[in-house]
């Protein structure tokens, strides 16, 4: 049998004894007009009846089969959520892809997963003006992740992003277009568009407001719009604290992508930036420190050895002007975390939901002493010294998880710096959850190192993310494979046979997940 919706396609293929072959998205299709906006709610009751069907037929299958007592009882499941396509809200706020994202929310829940994760851009919500504000196309996702059943993650993202292209709000853009200095600078002059300068968090840059105080609007904004879904649909809400939604400077190369491997370059050059960096170098009674950042350091794509700052022996940053500098930078971006997450705190923290926000792995050029990637993002990490023991102890300060991306990658670096900052977290009781870097599409190995990273703690894992790579043929299957491999959650009890007497937690290896059939409502 197959089935296919019109607009994005959706195809499931049903196999001999109930097995997937394929679901997939087709060709890009058409975005979802918000003209046109459907009664979300009415649709989802019709869908959900026969969704209901189909799990209370899996749950009948899993008690046709054994039932291993001992497993579940003995591990923690993980949170698995799946992170939906980040043009899931186009940048005229609309839906992408509506049909397709709704056939594939339920195939997820199907398969197990505990919810999926929304990316939120300030760009879609407030194009125009700081003082309006436009949540539609996002309430109508969450509408359909709470009609599939599935938990919500929404990631509100105060940054830019390439892929797609979703910059800065416009009104935020002609601002930097009269001072440019409110945007990172690079030592070159080139500036980062997708960023603002923690710099002027506290100034009025803004048509006349400070940033801190348009983010906390935002957030009092995104609170108040979606009070009705709190602790039933939306479960945690990741803050955005720098570059790529992360807490780091844009040390990457503007308009580069995460997969850059260089060095990177620091980013104080900014006037506003340098007029703090002048006045801390005077109160440490060095002026002549404060004219900018290292001069001989190297360049954004160039080895930390063809200049001198970052070499093990003998290298400027184990100077004292480097531990001054060092101290400093990374300082700020402390601060800036700090700021953020003290409006989210107060905004969000008596609500039924779980703070979190991303710090990354940049396990690049790890194996050095100096640790260059690290520094030039911030993070004053170096054999010498732990860098993030004063970033675990802000996150457990305002009770807020860590998320830390790359749990996909392999090699000796990432599994280092992974350590060191769980280590960390350990320390000062701070959660820790994961995301993959990159889509597994290729072998095993890649899915064999998040499993292993998942068990080792883990309080949920993200997988990144749905598409159309990830329902191909090439993908699906060893996805399937990778979920049978986790613990699973409990089902809902309303979706259960009558007489069942309540949840019961599934275990993804179990024989009842092979024999599971995925089909489109």
């Amino acid at each position: 049998m197959e089935v296919s919706l019109s607009g994005p396609k959706v195809v499931v293929a049903k196999l001999k004894d109930s097995k997937v072959k394929r679901l997939g998205f087709s060709a890009p299709g058409f975005g979802y007009s918000g003209s046109n906006f459907v009664d979300l709610r009415r649709k989802c009751r019709v869908n959900w009846v026969g969704l209901k069907a189909i799990r209370a037929q899996v749950a009948v299958e899993k008690n046709n089969a054994p039932f291993r007592k001992e497993k579940v009882q003995s591990q923690t499941p993980v949170e698995l959520l799946v992170g939906l396509p980040l043009d899931t809200v186009s940048k005229s706020n609309t839906i992408n892809h509506e049909k397709a994202i709704s056939a594939g929310l339920r195939a997820l829940k199907l398969l197990g997963a505990y919810g999926v994760e929304l990316p939120v851009f300030w760009a879609v919500v407030q194009p125009n003006s700081p003082h309006e504000f436009d949540w539609s196309a996002y309430l109508a996702v969450a509408d359909m992740a709470r009609c599939a059943g599935l938990r919500l993650r929404v990631s509100l993202n105060l940054n830019g992003c390439h892929r797609p292209n979703v910059m800065l709000p416009g009104w935020v853009l002609q601002a930097a277009e009269t001072d440019p200095d409110i945007l990172f600078k690079d030592k070159t002059g080139a500036l980062h568009k997708d960023c603002l300068s923690f710099a002027v968090d506290e100034l009025p840059v803004l048509q006349g407001r400070k940033p801190v105080e348009v983010f906390e609007s935002l957030f009092r904004s995104f609170s108040s719009t979606f009070k009705d879904y709190f602790g039933s649909t939306i479960t945690e809400i990741t803050v955005s604290l720098g570059a790529n939604g992360e807490l780091r400077y844009p040390s990457f190369p503007p308009t580069t992508d995460s997969e850059f491997a260089g060095v990177g370059e620091f980013q104080c050059y900014d006037k506003y930036t340098l007029s703090q960096l002048k006045q801390a170098a005077e109160s440490a009674g060095n002026p002549l420190w404060g004219l900018g950042g290292p001069h001989d350091a190297s360049k954004y794509d160039e080895s930390p050895n063809n200049s001198n700052f970052f070499k093990d022996q003998g290298g400027s940053w184990n100077t004292p002007y480097g531990d001054f500098f060092l101290s400093w930078y990374s300082q700020q971006l402390l601060n800036h975390g700090d700021r953020l997450l003290s409006i989210a705190s107060n905004v969000f923290g008596d609500l039924p939901v779980q703070l979190s926000a991303k710090v990354p792995l940049l396990h690049h050029w790890h194996e050095m002493s100096s640790r260059p990637a690290e520094l030039t993002a911030g993070f004053y990490n170096s054999a010498e010294r732990d860098g993030y023991d004063a970033v675990t102890e802000m996150f457990a300060k305002y009770n807020c998880m860590m998320i830390i991306p790359g749990m996909d990658e392999l090699g000796s670096n990432p599994e280092s710096l992974l350590h060191q900052i769980k280590q960390a977290c350990e320390k000062h009781g701070v959660q820790v959850s994961g995301e993959n870097s990159a889509l597994v599409k290729q072998g095993t190995d890649n899915f064999g190192k998040i499993k292993e990273n998942v068990q080792a703690g883990l309080k949920a894992f993200t997988y990144q993310r749905m598409g159309a790579d990830f329902f191909s043929p090439e993908h699906w299957p060893l996805f399937r494979e990778f979920v049978r491999g986790m613990e699973r959650s409990q089902l809902d009890a309303d979706d259960l046979p009558e007489g069942n007497g309540g949840g019961v937690s599934l275990s993804a290896d179990s024989e009842a997940g092979n024999n599971r059939e995925m089909q489109a409502a």
